[in-house]
């Protein structure tokens, strides 16, 4: 499917119930190729290539816990010390972005305190950065590079 990011290329192929998979790079192994999975993969491969998020701080499907249960944001970028930076959720093309994905990503932030969240179906993409000190938020028009957030 086309999304509305860079082509990028990908290692697919059919594992041995007949499924296709596609290779995460962060997770350092096959992923079943879900509408979403498709997004998230070409998501990260954008943050890292066109916007200079460096790989090694970056994780898929972190684990959190809020008010006793696990959950699992879909990709956690640290800063240098390893804190939360950057929290991405994402949802398949064909799934709108709606008030209530935005409540997805702000309770898990109400744990992982990130500076900066990204929402994205690979057609739209939405982020916004968190002032703490000011108790507000700001859409930003584009996603910034790593160093400018």
């Amino acid at each position: 499917m086309k999304l509305n990011l860079p082509h990028y290329q990908f290692n697919i192929k059919k594992n041995d119930k007949g499924a296709l998979v596609i290779f995460d790079h962060l997770r350092q192994r096959f992923i079943t190729l879900t509408p979403e999975e498709w997004v998230r993969q070409n998501f990260v491969r954008f943050l890292i290539e066109e916007k200079q998020f460096p790989t090694a701080l970056m994780g898929n499907e972190v684990s959190l816990l809020q008010n006793g249960i696990k959950r699992r944001c879909d990709t956690l970028v640290a800063d240098i010390e390893g804190n939360p930076f950057v929290i991405v959720e994402y949802k398949a093309p064909s799934i709108p972005i709606t008030q209530s994905v935005f409540d997805q990503i702000v309770r898990y932030n109400m744990v992982m305190k990130a500076k900066c969240l990204i929402v994205s179906n690979g057609l739209q993409h939405y982020c916004c950065k968190i002032d703490y000190e000011n108790n507000s938020y700001s859409f930003l028009r584009d996603i910034p590079n790593y160093s400018e957030i």
